[in-house]
């Protein structure tokens, strides 16, 4: 406890690392919050965006929508260290007008730090039509927005287009046809390929060394998150849901948690067993996600990865190289396994968002910076906070529908040009049902490559096996008790994760790790999490 008291006043008295200036020195409005004299509201805010994105300054749309809602934002762009950032900035008591970014802040926040965020209730009402609109049309969004007691301290996305799954698994289809190697079937397959990928020249370029057989996403500091091997875990049968960062899952109604679990186990002991024989990428624990794209994207037509994971195939790749990938269907254990396969089910992560945007209850331009968020509500905005401004990302076809441009480079492929020119997914936004959008190739190609898992998916039984975390909300005593659990949890278990894959010692060792993640009070927060899972399938 002392530890954490003289950690907390470290962040507090270095609060100004993140600077909130939710007072700010603006005295061009008057007692509302409107400009004086058509002078612009200065506002100050915080988004937590994607390392490819551009400065906030170059996006047209963005100036756009401050134009029309008569405000001038200081933006604070922040790309890495957030989890940290955020501590030291909700500390301080002192944020900035608005914070933005899907589940940059979360409802555990609101419980730990009361008073901090405003209720916005009564300004969706009088400032915000847009948002209106969407929970009018869409009131499961409601739903994610309202606490307990009705109040809406961060305000939900809705982008409507994107498929069940976020992870897609892909193999190289050249280098199985250049050592005449079959499609792997289970995990021991899957372990002779790599091994034939690492020994082999499997690129062909006569250099033997060179070759990555497997390669996956970074963990990340405080969860799990997409495109990591946690997704053999529906070879068991257990069913992720919106990546289970957090280990916690739903099976046959019941809530677990895979950090305990024997088949957690099982898929450490295959992990480790592929990075002793060298079939991992050795940085795959010291990379990040940027490195992680780039060394796929190989050299020329020469491919560096054998197999891994990803979003879309050239978003993974790159354009050059995506032919010469192929999705794949999920794997067994083994040839004589019963176990019916699953597979990560991310439809309501992927379409919906939790905490976009929030609003400092010390704010002195309220009704100013609910006019800015009705604007991105506004699904023509909407649609360019996700692909970027009309005119370079988005045709305007002159009847009332439009359609995804391709990037302005024919080398980018067209993920990375929507991660580059705008919010993207960590953005704010209603894609309203009835806006008519032609999308990209990428998205009309994720169907495709979605194809080998619809099986999978298929056979997942949605009201016994899928957690509806987003639509769950928890008391504030619940919510500050989980997450001080789960803060312990994840810290024990991310650490082991890591040392396991790498080092060894699993058998060894789970009797011991095992109980002490009981200690972190895992089981605790699976009874709470059981009793409002039971409370919300009674009222379903």
């Amino acid at each position: 406890m002392k530890k954490f008291l003289t950690g907390l006043l470290v962040l507090v008295f270095g609060a100004a690392t993140v600077s909130g200036c939710s007072g700010g020195n603006n005295t061009n409005t008057d007692a509302a919050g409107n400009g004086d004299k058509g002078q612009k509201v200065k506002l100050t805010a915080i988004m937590t965006k994607h390392p490819l994105t551009q400065e906030f300054s170059k996006m047209k749309w963005l100036q756009e929508a401050e134009e029309r809602a008569g405000v001038e934002i200081e933006w604070q762009e922040v790309t890495a260290d957030w989890d940290q950032k955020k501590g030291t900035l909700l500390a301080s008591g002192d944020i900035p007008d608005l914070i933005v970014g899907v589940n940059s802040i979360t409802d555990a926040d609101f419980s730990q730090f009361p008073g901090l965020f405003e209720d916005m209730t009564g300004l969706i009402r009088d400032y915000g039509p847009n948002v209106q609109a969407m929970f009018d049309a869409k009131p499961e969004t409601r739903v994610i927005a309202a606490q307990l007691d009705g109040k809406i301290y961060g305000l939900p996305k809705y982008q409507r287009f994107w498929p069940e799954t976020t992870t897609r698994q892909f193999i190289n289809q050249k280098w199985l046809d250049n050592l005449g190697l079959q499609m792997p079937t289970t995990w021991d397959e899957l372990y002779d390929v790599l091994k034939a990928f690492k020994d082999e020249d499997a690129n062909g370029n006569g250099d033997s060394n060179d070759e990555i057989p497997m390669d996956f996403a970074p963990t990340g500091t405080v969860a799990f998150g997409a495109f990591m091997p946690t997704v053999l875990l529906g070879s068991e049968g257990i069913t992720l849901t919106d990546n289970s960062g957090l280990g916690y899952f739903a099976e046959d109604g019941q809530v677990k948690n895979f950090f305990t679990d024997e088949r957690y186990k099982t898929l450490v002991t295959f992990l480790n067993k592929c990075f002793s024989a060298g079939l991992i990428n050795p940085e795959v624990f010291t990379q990040d996600y940027t490195k992680y794209q780039s060394v796929a994207r190989g050299s020329g037509d020469t491919a560096a990865v054998g197999f891994t994971w990803g979003w879309e195939v050239t978003d993974r790749v790159g354009n050059a190289l995506a032919p010469q990938y192929t999705s794949m269907s999920p794997l067994k254990v083994t040839a004589g396994s019963t176990v019916q396969n699953s597979w990560s089910y991310d439809y309501n992560s992927l379409n919906y968002g939790v905490n976009a945007v929030q609003m400092s209850a010390a704010s002195k331009h309220k009704e100013a910076a609910m006019k800015f968020i009705n604007e991105l509500y506004d699904p023509e905005v909407s649609m360019q906070v996700l692909f970027g401004s009309l005119g370079t990302n988005i045709g305007d076809n002159g009847d009332g529908t439009y359609s995804i441009l391709p990037p302005e480079d024919p080398a980018m492929d067209p993920g990375t040009w929507k991660w580059t020119s705008s919010w993207a997914d960590n953005g704010a936004m209603y894609i309203a049902d009835s806006l008519k959008l032609t999308l990209g190739t990428d998205m009309q190609s994720v169907g495709q490559q979605t194809e080998p898992l619809k099986a999978a998916l298929d056979s997942i039984n949605k009201d016994t096996d899928v957690l509806p975390s987003m639509f769950i909300k928890y008391s504030a005593a619940d919510n500050n008790t989980m997450s001080l659990n789960n803060t312990g949890m994840m810290s024990l278990a991310l650490s082991k994760w890591s040392q396991w894959i790498t080092k060894g010692g699993i058998d060894s060792e789970w009797e011991a790790y095992v109980k002490n993640i009981e200690k972190t009070g895992v089981s605790k927060n699976i009874e709470i999490m059981q009793k409002y899972y039971d409370d919300y399938k009674s009222k379903q």
